[in-house]
């Protein structure tokens, strides 16, 4: 499914479950003056309401500040300024508006209850209100700590057992997809199982005719292909991106590219393939044909050789390798030959898979889940299962910031997830109500946690949506943004001076770019001078025969770079659902000036409109500070014009990006008095044994 645009106008969050007619929106408890126009402030609070939606924040703010200079006290009023501030990227203003919302809403009930505290629960009538507060202003703190070093927990479990009805035996390893759901290997039943992200079987796999033989370890390869180890069959099964078998790899032996007993595996930046040959006792390598090329980590005279190898892992092209009997870590060259123990031996008990997040190594062994920094060596414990009756094999993080852990002893797979995500719950965001079509409803609704990274892959039973607090009929979930093979684009070209000597490798980037998309991309051209300036848009065909001469923008020495990011970033507010600002620079070190706009309010700005930014660079200078933060805090990426591999790769990256848009629909209930009445929706998240919730409203249109 695809998450189509919406071209209507809508109504967003308001922190209230009660139903209003228009002339009743606004509290007349902390308002009681008889001078007071309250028809002023509900047409500009409209009016803010529709500029919000059309992605005019501004206008926006200043109708909403209209609106409170005749109800200063009126707390959703104050609310809705801060959700304008916060879209257009001003987190710190939002905050303190949502406080001040935070502070009105609690002396109105208090006011209501004759100040009598006892008789009214004000934190839950403040609680969203109150989450979002906190979740903003932990997000606001900078925390370069690594994610897999914390304390993960259980929450939720896979059982291979369902009413005494088995569903599979000894899971030994997994693969997550980028759509939320992941590959099992099954060593007893001798299977690959797919699961969804809510634990339910999709689709299960048992080979080609002759079928899996013990299988252990399951990686995709650069080319989207899976590979499954057989350690009974002493081979390797390529299988493609569904699953369906292709061919064979290796065979039964000790010599090149035999094996006996294969366990673990890993792919190089080459697409060469490492495999744990258990029964030889080394290490042997593929390349990307499935031809024997070499083997490597028996004993030299610099090293002993290994004895029980079992995990493998890649980061940059170096080679870790543990062995379960020495309890150690070693480190290769893709060559073969061995640098130096990052763990020493006897420091693990009997490790099994290793797998690779960034330059962090994730180990189980025995009941651990260590993550090890493969450059010092240090281990952090981030997880741990009970004593008795468990023996994990595998830990991979997923798409959605779980880590997912087999347990071989168990016979489960447990989804495990940072303990302040389990406590926090899910932050939900119902971005827009489409009620064009009343009393059909349609709703935008995105689903993240607390640190921002969307959750993916989730089902219509994952979502609950009520009137009023009752539940909603005809209830369809019709798209999600994940989905989408479509993406909109704007290069934003620095136009400093400098990069005069330049203007061939510019231009041959926005080419390259724009060919790789297929023609599934819009594309836009804002030069980044003195003054911002939109140069050119249109279809990504458009761009095929790009020039810099058609650029008007004279060079500067200095470069407006926040406004023309703003610019950018607001070209995309209404645009495709993957989107992504793409700024091409030599680096220049003074140039660039952030003075109305500082890089971290750029960096919300984008974040809080899903917008992704990469960075083109024409020459190997490496990136401002500031330039890689934005990149760094919006998913994106830093490419070199003339990287080996090209630019080719850039759009499908940016397609790859996580989004937890989702499009729900609904027949609404509700009369709307010739769409004057405000209509409240309440949409609920359940994922496992987390939740979150919001609540929002809107008019039907009028009659």
């Amino acid at each position: 499914m695809k998450l189509k645009i919406f071209s209507f106008t809508f109504i967003f969050i308001l922190i209230s479950s009660i139903t209003f007619t228009y002339a009743e929106t606004f509290s007349k408890t902390n308002n009681s003056d008889s001078q007071i126009d309250y028809t002023a402030a509900e047409d500009n609070f409209r009016r803010g309401v529709q500029s919000y939606y059309r992605g005019s924040y501004n206008e926006a703010i200043l109708e909403f500040e209209k609106a409170l200079s005749n109800l200063p006290n009126e707390s959703l009023i104050l609310d809705w300024l801060g959700k304008a501030y916060y879209k257009a990227g001003i987190e710190g203003t939002a905050l303190m508006q949502w406080n001040s919302a935070k502070e009105k809403r609690i002396e109105s009930l208090l006011s209501e209850n004759n100040n009598d505290d006892a008789n009214v629960n004000i934190n839950d009538k403040v609680f969203l209100l109150d989450n979002k507060i906190e979740i903003v202003t932990d997000r606001r703190v900078i925390n370069f700590e690594n994610d897999l070093k914390q304390k993960f927990t259980e929450c939720g479990a896979i059982s291979g057992v369902y009413n005494k009805n088995l569903i599979f035996s000894q899971p030994v390893s997994s693969l997550p997809n980028n759509d939320g759901s992941v590959w099992v290997v099954a060593y007893g039943t001798n299977e690959i199982i797919l699961f969804d992200v809510n634990g339910q079987v999709v689709s299960r796999n048992r080979g080609p005719i002759n079928g899996f033989d013990r299988p252990i370890d399951i990686i995709r390869l650069k080319d989207s292909n899976l590979l499954v180890s057989e350690s009974a069959g002493n081979r390797l099964a390529l299988l493609d991106s569904n699953g369906k078998f292709i061919k064979y790899l290796g065979e039964k032996g000790r010599k090149n590219g035999q094996l006996i007993g294969p366990q673990y595996l890993a792919q190089d930046s080459n697409e060469n393939i490492y495999v744990t040959d258990f029964g030889n006792s080394r290490v042997v390598v593929f390349n990307k044909e499935g031809t024997g090329i070499l083997s490597f980590a028996n004993k030299t005279n610099f090293f002993k050789g290994l004895k029980a190898p079992s995990g493998i892992a890649i980061i940059n092209d170096r080679v870790f390798v543990c062995d379960s009997v020495y309890g150690a870590i070693y480190e290769f060259d893709t060559a073969g030959n061995f640098i130096s123990n990052l763990v020493e031996e006897k420091t693990l008990r009997k490790p099994e898979a290793m797998k690779s997040f960034d330059s962090y190594l994730i180990v189980t062994d025995k009941n651990r889940i260590l993550v090890i920094d493969s450059e010092t060596g240090e281990i952090f414990e981030n997880g741990k299962t009970g004593q008795a009756g468990t023996y994990i094999t595998s830990a991979v993080p997923d798409v959605n910031g779980n880590i997912i852990v087999t347990d071989l002893k168990a016979n489960e797979v447990y989804i495990m997830t940072k303990m302040s995500e389990l406590v926090g719950g899910l932050f939900v965001q119902i971005e827009r109500v489409n009620s064009d079509a009343f009393p059909q409803i349609t709703l935008e609704v995105k689903i993240e946690n607390r640190k921002r990274q969307p959750i993916v892959g989730l089902k219509q039973e994952n979502f609950l949506i009520t009137e009023n607090k009752r539940t909603v009929t005809n209830y369809t979930l019709s798209g999600q943004a994940s989905n989408n093979d479509t993406a909109d684009l704007v290069f934003v070209l620095a136009r400093n001076s400098s990069m005069k000597n330049y203007e061939d490798r510019v231009e041959s980037a926005i080419k390259e770019i724009c060919a790789s998309t297929d023609e599934r991309a819009n594309v836009a051209i804002i030069s980044a001078g003195n003054i911002p300036v939109l140069e050119a848009y249109g279809n990504a065909r458009k761009f095929n025969d790009f020039e810099m001469k058609n650029i008007q923008t004279p060079y500067t020495n200095e470069v407006s770079l926040d406004l023309s990011l703003r610019l950018a970033t607001n070209r995309l507010i209404n645009a495709e659902k993957k989107r992504a600002v793409i700024f091409i620079t030599d680096s220049s070190q003074d140039s660039s000036k952030f003075s109305k706009y500082s890089f971290s309010d750029i960096s919300n700005f984008m974040n809080n409109n899903s917008v992704i930014f990469s960075a083109v660079t024409v020459n190997q200078k490496s990136l401002l500070d500031e330039i890689k933060y934005i990149a760094d805090t919006t998913n994106g990426e830093e490419y070199y014009v003339f990287r080996p591999q090209g630019l080719s790769t850039l759009f499908s990256d940016i397609l790859n990006v996580p989004n937890g848009l989702y499009q729900l629909k609904y027949t609404s209930s509700l009369t709307t008095e010739y769409g004057k009445k405000y209509l409240p929706v309440e949409v609920e998240t359940y994922l496992l044994n987390r939740s979150g919730r919001d609540e929002t409203g809107y008019f039907a249109p009028l009659q």
